[in-house]
């Protein structure tokens, strides 16, 4: 549930969101209990499942119907945001799967992820977890919760003492460099984590599991994680400066959250590594 005061329009949205995420978790449950999705991929490398596209048609229904004048961006059906305009107004963030790869693999770090943002700026964030039964949810200035009790960022102020997430891309190209930037990371923390799923590594990092996270994504990856952690005391911002023209808190260029005392050593550190 969302606690806190909102106005008429946020609370019922940010309720709305959660319903929605909710029953595309529903719709992952049963297709992955009766073995009903099919596997295919895009661009010949990202796997994309049926069960990916009947949470994303899910999804962009139940928004269309109740918020019809409102834009969507989603990973499975509208992923252009190469025109930053387009991404301004009331606009919908949606990832029916993030975390495919686990879903068809029977792991358990499967999140639907759902941000409305209003001129750029995130307002609402809803991550939902269905195979942990767990909901990672925000409204901007209320706070952050996962299954209605408040969440906080973790306090550790040693490098040494912080696990650290990241991931990899599909594409293969850049993952020698990526690797050695991993290097330089694990020599000076406590371990590294790779779950699979951004939008978990950043909700870890807002509910205190994690140190920090590091990565290049895409906006449905970080949109609602990014309002979630911020609103958990975390510190998010980049490692280095974004190339595009995408708004601030949808850009998933050089990404990095964490713990605030960790934020400044570690963004040296992933400095010195581009």
């Amino acid at each position: 549930m969302f606690k806190g005061d909102s106005d008429s329009f946020i609370l019922p949205l940010a309720a709305y969101a959660e319903s929605l995420a909710r029953h595309a978790g529903e719709v992952l449950i049963s297709e992955r209990n009766n073995q009903s999705f099919s596997l295919d991929y895009k661009r010949g490398v990202e796997l994309v499942t049926t069960a990916d596209l009947a949470a994303d048609a899910l999804i962009r229904a139940g928004i269309e119907s109740v918020y019809p004048d409102h834009n969507i961006l989603s990973e499975e059906s509208a992923p252009d945001f190469s025109d930053p305009q387009a991404l301004m107004g009331p606009l919908w963030v949606i990832d029916p799967i993030d975390g495919t790869v686990n879903f068809a693999n029977q792991q358990p770090a499967v999140a639907v992820s759902i941000a409305f943002a209003v001129d750029g700026v995130t307002q609402v964030g809803v991550v939902h977890c269905p195979f942990m039964k767990e909901t990672f949810t925000a409204i901007r200035g209320q706070g952050a919760f996962c299954n209605g009790q408040p969440i906080k960022a973790a306090h550790v102020t040693e490098l040494r003492q912080a696990l650290v997430a990241t991931g990899f891309p599909y594409e293969k190209e850049g993952v020698p460099h990526l690797l050695q930037r991993l290097q330089h990371v694990m020599a000076k923390v406590q371990d590294v984590r790779r779950m699979g799923s951004a939008a978990i590594d950043i909700c870890y990092v807002a509910a205190g599991r994690l140190g920090a996270y590091y990565e290049t994504v895409n906006p449905w990856d970080m949109a609602a994680g990014y309002l979630i952690a911020r609103e958990a005391g975390a510190q998010v911002g980049r490692f280095a400066k974004a190339k595009s023209l995408v708004p601030e808190e949808l850009n998933g260029e050089h990404l990095l959250v964490a713990s605030p005392p960790l934020f400044g050593p570690l963004q040296q550190i992933l400095e010195s590594t581009l």
